[in-house]
């Protein structure tokens, strides 16, 4: 197994946060501990759901984007928009109005992300009859290419080597600038992304060495300017017949639920939602209860990247308005429009990814054997742990707090219904109790506060 450097987006804002721990248990692979009453992020351990951003009930949790001013280093400035970003607006704005808008802002080209949607299908229903290993998975999602990286490595054959819309749209349009005599050194792509996996994936890409995408914006972050803009100048894009190269019907609602699983063949299954997600994947891994399916579409988020972190409107306003959107839509494919020409060859040459290696968490270590015995010691820990799982040891359960004691970055006595034992017995003190609760959850945690959240003078 690999152990690769990997770039993750998302920050805990130490001042911010409360350690209240709702980002601890939601996080699917239990990469938060709680130090010194703070949220900290394992950083070999996190896939970047933004699971922990979406329980954050004070917003401590944040993805760190590029600085927006960089968009100005490059003559071509391309804004990569995926159709989740146009499905934020209401009816009334039509997508040439967004283009003009995005253009306004500071870029020169905009580019929709799906238009590569039906060269991929192609190249993916090719997969399912080259690859033995059933069923096959998608790799659109990289919050779930890296959690099967980290905690279903047994299954990484199984994901499909075929560059997502992301890339394969960035490498043809690049291609196409380039061939129509831009200078390579002019060119910046900046992806503008609906969650932080995404950003993650560009600036650590999975099977390739270097994402040819220079930058990353925030979803919300531009839906903001674009919307403020649209405020101030309501008559930005009015009349203006922008040509907007037509993306396949299907193509659009790619990133949806069931996007990608409504055009592979034989039995395709989609689920959405990082946790389904997982309860899927063990009973695939350790069960025979799911046979004979060739296909498995799996997002992180709810609906798919409509429910994403940093989308600004409801995931499933986001969803209508695309699907009633794509009934009015035009209908296209890459080869109507001659200005790709040999820029589609060099996609074709480009798309398939390298082999996608496991990533060892290392949970007990690289050495098998001394794995082993660390298993077995969490095993018989675990005969001493109440199991309540109340995360009040700064851990997310028992089993986890099993863990980190073999790593030996915890102890027995930071459970603290087993602090009441021993000092029921006398082999641990009180003061020395309470210095334990002070390291896990801090100094003042435990002095009378009114400005708490819920208690009587709230945010005063």
């Amino acid at each position: 197994m690999l152990n690769e450097s990997f770039y993750h987006a998302l920050n805990v804002n130490t001042d911010q946060c409360t350690g209240c721990t709702h980002c601890m248990m939601k996080c699917p692979t239990s990469a938060i501990r709680i130090r010194d009453g703070k949220a900290t992020i394992r950083q070999d351990w996190c896939v970047d759901c933004g699971e922990c951003m979406r329980a954050c009930p004070v917003d401590a949790i944040y993805v760190a984007q590029d600085d927006f001013a960089r968009i100005f280093d490059f003559k071509v400035r391309v804004a990569l928009l995926p159709a989740v970003f146009f499905g934020q607006f209401a009816d009334t704005v039509s997508d040439e109005r967004i283009h003009a808008a995005v253009q306004e802002i500071g870029f020169t080209h905009v580019c929709q992300v799906e238009q590569t949607a039906d060269v991929i299908t192609r190249r993916m229903v090719q997969a399912q009859g080259e690859m033995p290993d059933k069923p096959l998975i998608s790799p659109f999602c990289p919050a779930i290419v890296r959690l099967i990286q980290v905690r279903f490595p047994a299954l990484v054959d199984h994901i499909i080597p075929i560059k997502p819309p992301i890339d394969a749209t960035s490498i043809l349009y690049k291609q196409m600038l380039i061939g129509q005599g831009i200078d390579e050194s002019d060119i910046g792509l900046f992806y503008v992304t609906p969650c932080a996996a995404k950003i993650a994936a560009v600036k650590s890409p999975v099977g390739e060495k270097q994402s040819v995408i220079n930058g990353v914006i925030n979803m919300d972050f531009l839906y903001n300017k674009v919307q403020q803009l649209l405020i101030q100048q309501p008559d930005v894009g009015q009349g203006m017949a922008l040509e907007i190269p037509p993306i396949p019907h299907k193509g659009a609602l790619w990133s949806l639920t069931n996007g990608e699983a409504d055009r592979m063949q034989g039995r395709c299954l989609a689920i959405d939602e990082i946790h389904n997600v997982i309860e899927l994947l063990d009973q695939l891994e350790t069960t025979d209860q799911i046979t004979d399916v060739d296909f498995l579409e799996l997002r992180g988020c709810d609906e798919g990247c409509a429910g994403g972190v940093l989308m600004s409107r409801n995931r499933f306003l986001i969803v209508e308005r695309l699907r009633k959107k794509t009934l009015s839509m035009k209908d296209g494919s890459l080869t109507d429009n001659p200005a790709y020409g040999a820029a589609l060859d060099y996609l074709d040459e480009h798309l398939t990814l390298d082999e996608i290696h496991p990533r060892s968490i290392q949970a007990f270590g690289a050495d098998v054997g001394q794995a082993l015995k660390k298993m077995q010691q969490a095993r018989n820990l675990m005969c001493y742990l109440p199991g309540i799982d109340c995360g009040a040891c700064g851990a997310p359960n028992c089993q986890s707090l099993a863990e980190d004691i073999t790593r030996r970055e915890a102890n027995l006595s930071h459970c603290i219904f087993l602090q009441r034992t021993m000092e029921k017995h006398r082999k641990l003190s009180s003061d020395h109790a309470i210095r334990i609760i002070e390291k896990t959850w801090g100094k003042d945690r435990l002095d009378k506060d009114c400005r708490k959240k819920g208690a009587k003078y709230e945010g005063k």
